[in-house]
């Protein structure tokens, strides 16, 4: 190989990393910057997911009181299966309480699957135990891609 097709080859290679580069900082930058879903208070990011829930096709979706909810805020159903519904709008990592929560809140409204769904993600113990309980996880990005739909 020639002197010329070395400097060549030297030159695209540094153009794919800097492109590179600038692409993982793009991606970087709009995870960091708060979505709409992020400047919400709690009551408004549970009417926001219930609305979310009737584009993606669930029916008969209702907020549930505030106080004295039992851990579930949103009752709905899709298919012939009956959802309880736990919002959290969170700074941060969504813990192990919000699964408890929905976990009793699934049996005293009588339904069939319990739900958590937030702004951000989960815990490595949130999800172990949702794992074992049997309560579905929605995070960001499952939310983000119910929008795209």
């Amino acid at each position: 190989m020639s002197e010329k097709g070395i400097y060549i080859g030297v030159a695209a290679l540094m153009l794919v990393l800097l492109m590179t580069a600038a692409l993982l900082a793009l991606r970087r930058a709009r995870r960091s910057r708060p979505s709409g879903m992020d400047l919400m208070e709690g009551h408004e990011f549970e009417y926001y997911c219930a609305d979310l829930l009737r584009r993606v096709g669930f029916l008969e979706v209702e907020v549930t009181r505030g106080s004295g909810d039992y851990g579930v805020d949103i009752l709905a159903e899709m298919g012939g299966v009956t959802y309880a519904v736990q919002c959290k709008r969170y700074d941060g990592p969504v813990g192990v309480k919000a699964v408890q929560e929905v976990y009793a809140g699934r049996d005293y409204y009588d339904r069939m699957v319990g739900v958590v769904m937030t702004n951000q993600y989960f815990t490595r113990p949130a999800v172990e135990v949702a794992q074992k309980l049997k309560i579905l996880l929605w995070d960001r990005g499952y939310l983000e891609s119910m929008l795209e739909e």
